[in-house]
């Protein structure tokens, strides 16, 4: 049996403050695989970056780093979003890290893209929220997982007590 070592891997991220975790995780197995690593945003809905729970834009360096966030639309927020990500290659010590910001529906975009960008893994953070939560809004990593002809890696993001 042959096989191929993963040369790309694609890492979603989010404004949760738990994309750190994500993002950290991902680079940590790109970096043991040798692979080239890519950081992706996807901006969606624009009401929703401006809800109670998108109001900062997480900062690597903490809490005290955040930026609020009320976009007036759809360029800004994109520029926003690439600042995050630049934030982000800065927090995980990497130059070569490339950034993508993309928008649209989330799930469709990541896959969009990991299929463009030729990735060999994609890495996303699952929230675990509510269940009724997942009912009514759908869970982009499940939908992800369902779509996706590419391995995921799915870091879980939720607390643990």
């Amino acid at each position: 049996m042959k096989t191929t070592k993963p040369e790309k891997v694609l890492i979603a991220l989010d404004f949760d403050p738990t994309a750190q975790k994500v993002a950290e995780a991902g680079y940590s197995l790109g970096k043991a695989l040798g692979a080239e690593i890519v950081l992706l945003h996807v901006v969606s809905d624009l009401l929703h970056y401006n809800a109670y729970k998108h109001f900062t834009v997480m900062g690597f360096s903490g809490y005290d780093d955040t930026v609020p966030l009320i976009m007036t639309g759809l360029k800004e927020l994109k520029e926003e979003s690439a600042k995050y990500l630049e934030k982000s290659k800065h927090h995980l010590g990497d130059s070569k890290i490339r950034i993508v910001v993309e928008d649209g529906d989330i799930a469709e975009s990541v896959l969009n893209t990991a299929k463009k960008i030729k990735a060999d893994i994609i890495i996303l953070g699952s929230h675990s929220r509510k269940w009724i939560e997942n009912v009514i809004m759908g869970s982009v990593a499940e939908k992800i997982l369902k779509l996706s002809s590419i391995p995921l890696f799915i870091v879980p993001t939720k607390k643990r007590k």
